[in-house]
C-alpha cells in the first residue's frame, strides 16, 4: 500500500510541476501572427517615408518583440517530413515543445513508473499495444502495473492534438 501512496505523491508533484510549465508555450503561441512578422519584414528596409528616423526606431524596436516568439515557429514548418506525427502540419515540433512543457517532469526521469524517453526496452511493450491504445491513456489517464498516467499528463487544458503529438514524438525516441 505505501508504494502506491508513494507513486501517487511522486504523480500529484509532477502534475503540480507539469502544470506550472505549461503556461510558458501558451503564451508563446499567442503572440506570433502574420501582421507581427510582416511589420517585422517592412521596417528591415532603411527608409521609413512617415515619421522621423527616431519614431522609426522605436517603432522598429516595438516590432521586434513580438517576432522573437515567431522564431520557434520556423521549425514547425521543417516539421512534414518527421515520421510518426498525427495529421496536423509540424506535430513532431508541436509535440517536442508539449514534451518539453509538460510530459518531461515524469517522463524525463521516469517518475511515478513512466517510461523515460528513448528508454526502447520500457516503451516496447507499450507501442505494441498500438498508438490508439497509448493517445487513450494518454488523454484520459491511466493506472498500469507500473505506474500511473495522469489525464494530459496533468495539464488538462492542453488540446487533444498536442497530447497525441507528444506521444508521437516520444514514441519516436524510443525507436
Amino acid at each position: 500500500m505505501k508504494p502506491i501512496a508513494l507513486g501517487a505523491a511522486l504523480a500529484s508533484a509532477c502534475l503540480l510541476a507539469a502544470c506550472g510549465k505549461a503556461e510558458d508555450p501558451s503564451s508563446a503561441k499567442g503572440p506570433p501572427a502574420t501582421p507581427g512578422s510582416t511589420a517585422a519584414t517592412a521596417p528591415s528596409g532603411t527608409g521609413t517615408p512617415p515619421g522621423s528616423g527616431a519614431r522609426s526606431s522605436s517603432t522598429t524596436a516595438s516590432t521586434t518583440a513580438p517576432t522573437a516568439p515567431t522564431a520557434p515557429a520556423a521549425p514547425t514548418s521543417t516539421a512534414p517530413g518527421a515520421p510518426g506525427g498525427p495529421a496536423t502540419m509540424g506535430a513532431a515540433a508541436d509535440g517536442q515543445k508539449v514534451y518539453a512543457a509538460t510530459c518531461v517532469a515524469c517522463h524525463g526521469a521516469g517518475i511515478a513508473g513512466a517510461p523515460k524517453i528513448g528508454d526502447k526496452a520500457d516503451w516496447e511493450p507499450r507501442v505494441a499495444q498500438g498508438k490508439d491504445t497509448l493517445y487513450q491513456h494518454a488523454l484520459q489517464g491511466f493506472q498500469g502495473k507500473k505506474g500511473v498516467m495522469p489525464p494530459k499528463g496533468g495539464n488538462t487544458a492542453l488540446p487533444d492534438p498536442e497530447v497525441k503529438a507528444a506521444v508521437d514524438y516520444m514514441v519516436s525516441q524510443a525507436r
